[in-house]
């Protein structure tokens, strides 16, 4: 199937979207900074969700699309992946509870657009919590970009991910499985950790809903 073609700020992105019948909730994922949708951790979210009736849409950002290798700024990121959700949300998942994510870049794109997305939840798989020190640099952390989420979340960290381990909070689970940021050490234990939390996302987006 051709992926479908949806015009953002930045370019044209390419949306690879998996139906489901008696769909309860989507789940959009990105890619990360250096490989495409066809990664295998996020291969396995995708199979994970749709046993759960989640109908899901990997996107292509438009710098790939256009055939560059590195990645767009973080706000030309943010917006296209806006663009590209809302157009979903007016099309083929239309009334779905959302769930935002991606692997390393793509989970940072799906934070810090959280709250402008509507998303219900967040997964991020192999989130980049500390960037590479630069030469007698201070450390860095990325946690405000998770902290900024007030959504429930799941966090996928490989137990040797070399950008650090992201702390649970009272919101956010985090699942450690075998591996390190590349996630294909265990594929079965990444879509295992996402077919257990993804059932309870519509549940709580529900009685949300029903609470206004």
């Amino acid at each position: 199937m051709r992926p479908l073609e949806v015009d953002t700020p930045h370019g044209p992105a390419h949306v690879h979207v998996r139906p489901v019948d008696d769909a309860i909730g989507a789940l959009v994922l990105g890619h990360g900074a250096a490989g495409g949708v066809e990664s295998g951790d996020l291969v396995a979210a995708t199979e994970a969700a749709l046993a759960e009736r989640f109908a899901v849409a990997l996107i292509d950002q438009p710098y790939r699309v256009a055939g560059r290798r590195s990645p767009a700024p973080a706000h030309q990121l943010d917006a296209a992946w806006t663009a590209v959700v809302d157009h979903l949300r007016g099309e083929d998942f239309a009334g779905l509870p959302l769930v935002a994510g991606g692997r390393s870049m793509g989970a940072r794109v799906a934070c810090r657009t959280a709250a402008a997305t509507g998303a219900a939840a967040v997964l991020c798989l192999a989130f980049p919590l500390e960037p590479p020190r630069r030469s007698g640099g201070p450390p860095q952390s990325r946690l405000p970009e998770l902290d900024a989420v007030t959504v429930p979340m799941l966090v996928v960290q490989g137990e040797r991910d070399r950008f650090g381990m992201p702390p649970a909070t009272a919101t956010r689970t985090v699942a450690v499985v075998p591996g390190d940021h590349r996630l294909k050490t265990d594929l079965d234990a990444v879509a295992g950790a996402v077919r257990e939390w993804l059932p309870g996302v519509v549940g709580r987006a529900a009685r949300a809903a029903t609470s206004r």
